[in-house]
């Protein structure tokens, strides 16, 4: 164990166990036991004493009760159901913390958009990717919502969460997010159902080098090389990277070498001491502050980083 994993260890449980078992190799009943501490102290205990009798957060499906549309300053507000359910699910905590929660949902959450339920999903591609694999967590009927995305796969490949607008191209970030919903559905329930759709659209992705657009070699955005955690919804090099080391080891496949470029943009941001920084905090109400302000030394992205990198190295 080095100084960058001591300073890592020194954490909130719902970080210090990931960093137990993927960079320090530890043995499952000492991560296990560090996890299960997520539910009781910390993050996630916070956010799951949040929780409303109703079984949402903040009032709402993804956004919160009375939240006033059109105000784009002030961001996107990471308090409500969804967004809590995404934070406590990559926490790993337990479903059993939540019993009751699918069917408190089921019962009583409607989404924004035609109030539709809560479990059906809407049309956007990535609130129905999160729904997806926190359905699959929480032991809900999401079977419906799974067959949603080979229908609406576009014809490059990946998808888009503007295609009820018209859209006819797919967009990196809505696949980025379908793809991580189907690969956790995958990986908690076994069926391989969207496993042919899944590799498609990695195949959207790695056709451009997660980096590159197509049409004129240039780089996607230039957000794509700039890292902050939460990571929430956004795209960019780490987030996509995340997603390929936990598909290639869920397939059971060495890492492709057209991930090169992103790994070696992400290797470039590395400070001499080890870290990496906090790009910036992502605008937007949220029940607590998780990571630090941009600029500073992020434990978070530093440990995503450096998964990223020993699994990418560890195969070369």
């Amino acid at each position: 164990m080095n100084d960058i994993h001591a300073w890592l260890l020194d954490s909130d449980p719902a970080l210090a166990w990931q960093v137990e078992r993927d960079l320090l190799a530890a043995d499952q009943q000492r991560w296990q036991s560090t996890r299960d501490r997520v539910a009781t102290e910390g993050f996630g205990a916070r956010l799951l004493a949040l929780q409303d009798e109703d079984g949402q957060w903040a009032g709402g499906a993804f956004f919160p009760a009375g939240f006033g549309f059109g105000n784009d300053e002030e961001g996107q507000p990471w308090t409500a159901t969804t967004w809590s359910l995404n934070t406590l699910r990559e926490y790993g905590v337990d479903a059993e913390h939540l019993k009751g929660t699918a069917e408190l949902l089921d019962a009583n959450s409607l989404w924004e958009y035609d109030d539709l339920p809560y479990w059906g999903g809407e049309v956007d591609a990535c609130i129905n990717a999160f729904t997806l694999a926190n359905g699959a967590w929480l032991g809900a009927d999401v079977t419906a919502l799974r067959d949603w995305f080979p229908a609406h796969q576009m014809d490059d490949g990946g998808w888009n969460c503007e295609w009820v607008d018209g859209s006819t191209r797919s967009s990196v970030q809505s696949t980025l997010n379908s793809l991580k919903g189907m690969l956790d559905y995958e990986q908690r329930t076994g069926d391989e159902t969207l496993r042919a759709s899944r590799l498609r659209g990695q195949e959207y992705l790695l056709e451009r080098r997660l980096l590159w657009r197509l049409s004129d070699g240039e780089l996607i955005a230039p957000w794509v090389d700039k890292f902050a955690y939460p990571f929430r919804a956004f795209y960019n090099a780490l987030t996509a990277l995340d997603y390929f080391r936990a598909a290639s080891l869920h397939d059971d496949l060495d890492p492709d070498p057209r991930l090169a470029d992103a790994v070696e943009v992400l290797r470039a941001d590395r400070q001499p001491d080890g870290t990496w920084l906090q790009a910036r905090r992502h605008p937007g109400d949220v029940w607590f502050e998780v990571d630090v302000e941009g600029g500073e030394p992020s434990k978070w992205v530093t440990f995503h980083a450096m998964r990223v990198l020993d699994w990418w190295d560890a195969a070369r």
